[in-house]
């Protein structure tokens, strides 16, 4: 199980006033006639109801993305206030354009994957190519790719068929979910929101967590038409609040984003009796919960033969996958994975600390991520350590558990070593993410083209056996998160007695069943050196630096700028925001 920060509060819960409880149990009774009323909508009409949302976060957009970033102690001109506009409305918009896309197949009739090509992938799976699936999208995310796994023995016919989950039949209701907000990326707790009604049916009581009590008045705009039907309440409060909420008799469902001590904490207690309810199998949760919980997300270095530019270019791509948000993030890399036996393994190294070093400084905001550092510095006396960030290189006398077991949620990027080359080193690679590392939500793999074309069916085979819900391969997992057309969760399997990183999966704006895993892709060299007859026979793509990288010095110009144009459109915006892309 993963050992994780309490995202959400374990403490014991003191009793909410009678106001408060009036006003809960108010808001609960309106979702009640919420869900008729959502029951009552057909498909057509639900449409209809997302773009009037999907307006509404347009409009909000811009205070949304700054307040966020004055929120994480991001100063006006930070380099980094651009992760804010990438990670909350161009997130959301995004997610209700691919839901809009398809509940219109739906309502006119059609599969939802209509138009959508499907594949075969080992092991007797199936593949959608869930991204891209618009010019837009393939112009300026040229390179990147995103592919839904299903799990064996799901046909593509079957696919086909049950796409579409809960909107293939609009009258069934799913009752009233408590949604249980992260407090680390603002688009998160929107997200699944949104999930809850379009793929359950469930309309949704959304529990804020205090780390984002400053978006509560957005997203109550943002939210407007949702609110205003009665398809949706939101509250703030701590665990006083989430207490009640998750054992009122009016909640039919709970979902979490958060930490797996507090997701043991709902479902089994924090009482004296909390261990013995968990060894008899006796939950005093009595409802059904899904969960997102993070995890220890690898960084798997396949070794080949990189130039002096590519190994500059990744290791910056390892320093962002870690340093993003301050490193609170359930998916941040936290352990790379390299070959001991790679020739240019110390060149690597050299580069990756100096990335690691310079990338620039921010506040450690979330509550509790300073703390946890310190045990990381205690096991690790040797490790590299700068004013806000800690880098580890596990030697022959280290113990490599801690790093192994603890999702730090912090900015601590560790190193393991692994003999082998070619496919035995990837294969070791894999099965060291499965067997030792804790959780299952996020995997990631840097593989030179010429090397993945050198390892021809063995590079795929490989990827079917690693046991992870998201892996990127020559990107970071977070375009899976951000990706809506692709799905977001742990490796199925998990079970309320071992959640490990949970249970479930979200975002899935196709609406496909039998999920088992979602494998996006990106090129391994940008732009100039993207170009036929410079990339080795790899993806060509527009961008020198991915605006989302930390080293990308327009990185803020070019995130608002993809979010005003994903939100109004505009040649002129488009124009100038793909000028800064290449002065990134």
């Amino acid at each position: 199980m993963t050992s994780t920060p309490a995202r959400q509060s374990t403490a014991p819960a003191a009793a909410i006033d009678d106001a408060e409880r009036g006003r809960i149990d108010t808001a609960i009774e309106t979702l009640a006639t919420g869900s008729r009323t959502w029951s009552s909508l057909i498909v057509a009409q639900r449409v209809t109801l997302l773009r009037a949302v999907r307006a509404a976060v347009a409009e909000a957009a811009t205070e949304w993305a700054e307040t966020a970033a004055d929120s994480k102690g991001l100063r006006r001109g930070h380099p980094l206030r651009g992760e804010e506009w990438l990670s909350g409305p161009y997130t959301v918009l995004g997610a209700l354009d691919a839901y809009i896309a398809t509940l219109t197949r739906i309502a006119e009739g059609r599969s939802a994957l209509d138009g959508i090509r499907t594949r075969r992938a080992p092991g007797g799976r199936t593949r959608v190519d869930a991204f891209p699936l618009t010019g837009i999208d393939a112009f300026l995310m040229s390179g990147f790719s995103g592919e839904v796994w299903l799990q064996p023995g799901v046909t593509p016919a079957t696919a086909r068929r049950t796409a579409g989950l809960a909107q293939l039949t609009p009258a069934e209701s799913g009752g009233v979910g408590l949604v249980l907000g992260a407090g680390n990326i603002t688009a998160i707790p929107v997200l699944d929101v949104l999930y809850e009604l379009l793929a359950e049916n469930r309309v949704a009581l959304l529990k804020v967590n205090p780390t984002q009590d400053a978006l509560v008045p957005i997203f109550e705009r943002a939210l407007a038409p949702l609110i205003g039907a009665g398809l949706l309440r939101i509250v703030r409060g701590g665990a006083a609040v989430g207490a009640y909420l998750t054992a009122h008799p009016g909640i039919d469902h709970v979902h979490i984003t958060g930490s797996a001590a507090t997701f043991d904490a709902i479902v089994w207690g924090t009482d004296a009796q909390a261990k013995r309810r968990r060894r008899e199998n006796r939950p005093r949760l009595k409802k059904p919960i899904t969960a997102e919980l993070g995890g220890v997300s690898p960084i798997i270095i396949v070794p080949g033969e990189w130039s002096d530019a590519d190994i500059t270019f990744q290791a910056e791509h390892v320093a962002t996958m870690r340093l993003q948000n301050a490193g609170h993030n359930c998916i941040a890399g936290q352990v790379v994975v390299v070959s001991s036996d790679w020739p240019q393994r110390e060149q690597f190294l050299t580069a990756l600390r100096r990335a690691y070093a310079i990338a620039p400084e921010r506040p450690i905001w979330y509550p509790g991520s300073v703390g946890r550092m310190a045990p990381a510095a205690e096991a690790y006396p040797d490790a590299l350590v700068l004013a806000d960030r800690l880098l580890i290189e596990i030697g022959p006398g280290d113990d490599p558990a801690p790093l192994e077991n603890t999702e730090y949620f912090a900015p601590v990027l560790g190193v393991v070593d692994l003999p082998g080359l070619g496919q035995d080193f990837f294969d070791a690679a894999v099965a060291y993410a499965n067997d030792r590392l804790a959780g299952t939500l996020g995997a990631n793999i840097l593989i030179d083209p010429a090397t993945e074309r050198a390892l021809g069916t063995g590079f795929e085979r490989t990827l079917a056996d690693l046991r992870y819900g998201s892996i990127a391969v020559n990107t970071w997992t977070a375009l899976g998160f951000v990706t809506p057309t692709v799905t977001w969760g742990a490796y199925p399997g998990n079970t309320i007695a071992d959640v490990g990183s949970g249970i479930g999966v979200v975002h899935n704006a196709l609406l496909l069943a039998d999920v088992e895993k979602s494998v996006v892709r990106g090129p391994f060299r940008p732009l100039p050196r993207s170009l036929p007859g410079l990339n080795g026979g790899g993806r060509f793509t527009i961008l020198p630096t991915p605006p989302w990288f930390t080293s990308a010095r327009t990185g803020t110009q070019v995130s608002e700028g993809l979010t005003r144009f994903r939100a109004r459109g505009g040649i002129r915006t488009l124009v100038r925001t793909l000028l800064a892309a290449l002065r990134a």
